[in-house]
């Protein structure tokens, strides 16, 4: 069976503004990054933002979850306890991508 290679029809910028867009779809994951935007001169442990949201735990956990799946935020472990930050790199690559598309 022969493998059909399928045509790209989409930048690598477009995919990837498609990632950041579906981390920030839900007002919760802005919320967080607002927050930890809010204190940059030090990261966050989760702990320390559920008591903001009225949300569980775990729906906090999911939530930054897929905030640093999209590689807007890092995470560092210190058991039991999780420390998280902006993703400098990749939040300085979110604010050119949109502020591209936006500013036509």
């Amino acid at each position: 069976m022969e493998v059909v290679k399928k045509e790209k029809y989409y930048t690598d910028n477009q995919e990837r503004m498609a990632k950041l867009a579906k981390a920030l779809s839900n007002p919760v994951r802005v919320y967080i990054l607002d927050f930890l935007a809010n204190n940059l001169d030090r990261c966050c442990y989760s702990g320390d933002m559920v008591d903001d949201l009225p949300i569980a735990r775990s729906t906090l956990s999911e939530h930054l979850k897929e905030l640093k799946k999209a590689g807007l935020i890092q995470g560092e472990i210190n058991p039991p306890y999780i420390k998280y930050c902006i993703n400098q790199a990749n939040w300085d690559e979110a604010k050119v991508l949109f502020g591209s598309f936006f500013n036509r």
